[in-house]
């Protein structure tokens, strides 16, 4: 098997089911009762608005990030809103994993990030998040990150880097990873996704990126040029991804860094 015939075989392994009756809108489905309840007549609706949406999931991390969206009449600030969140689905027997602006929820073997969000204007799609790191909030616009990245056509590079990512075991949010790998397309004039013989070219190309200008790169929410996405990770955290794309570039075989 060549370099390239491994690459291109590890994104059919981890092929994602989206029909109707994947198992991330079956989770969907599932929680959908609980979130109208707790919303009350302020939910103005809930929607697939990560991975799953932009065609960059891998099936090892079978998830979907559901954008709680809330009208804009609603009256508890948006930490207020994160927090009663998380305790409603704590009373219902889940164990919520805080992260940045999402609670992960694990049902029937699949991880939902649950992102609770204020309309800023009524039936918009700009929304307030709370970021609880920052313990701020910030303004965003989830139907322009799935726009940029599908539009973006690395989908298949994306969830080779995200596959890395998790083999590696690398603190590595998949919104930055998405926009990395477009702001690395900028870096090197990378083959059409897909062409043949490509994928070890491009997937080079993107580890460059990581060794040589990452650590110090700007990345910028493309739905708010103020929310400066590179600063959700520390520095430590940034070395350590620069260090295993040093390795990756070093590896005599794929598998040594993908598997």
């Amino acid at each position: 098997m060549s370099p390239d015939e491994y690459l291109y075989s590890l994104l059919g392994t981890e092929a994602v089911d989206t029909g109707p009756n994947s198992p991330a809108l079956q989770a969907q489905a599932f929680l959908m009762p609980a979130v109208r309840e707790w919303a009350g007549n302020q939910l103005a609706s809930v929607q697939p608005s990560g991975s799953f949406a932009k065609g960059t999931a891998n099936r090892r991390g079978t998830d979907i990030d559901l954008l709680i969206s809330l009208k804009p009449t609603v009256s508890e600030t948006l930490k207020e809103i994160y927090w009663k969140l998380d305790d409603r689905f704590i009373e219902l027997g889940y164990k919520p994993r805080h992260q940045n602006v999402s609670l992960r929820i694990k049902v029937e073997g699949v991880d939902v990030d649950l992102v609770p969000g204020k309309q800023q204007e009524d039936g918009g799609t700009d929304h307030s998040l709370y970021r609880r790191r920052a313990d701020t909030w910030t303004k965003t616009n989830v139907a322009t990150h799935i726009k940029t990245v599908k539009e973006a056509g690395r989908q298949g590079e994306t969830r080779l880097l995200k596959i890395w990512r998790d083999t590696q075991g690398l603190e590595f949010p998949s919104f930055h990873l998405e926009l990395a790998v477009i702001a690395a397309i900028g870096y090197a004039r990378l083959a059409p996704q897909g062409a043949v013989g490509t994928w070890t070219g491009n997937m080079t190309a993107i580890f460059r990126y990581l060794r040589d200008s990452f650590e110090n790169a700007r990345i910028v929410d493309p739905a708010n040029t103020n929310n400066i996405i590179s600063e959700d990770l520390t520095k430590a955290e940034k070395a350590k991804i620069r260090a295993a794309a040093i390795e990756a570039l070093a590896a005599t075989h794929w598998s040594d860094v993908l598997r």
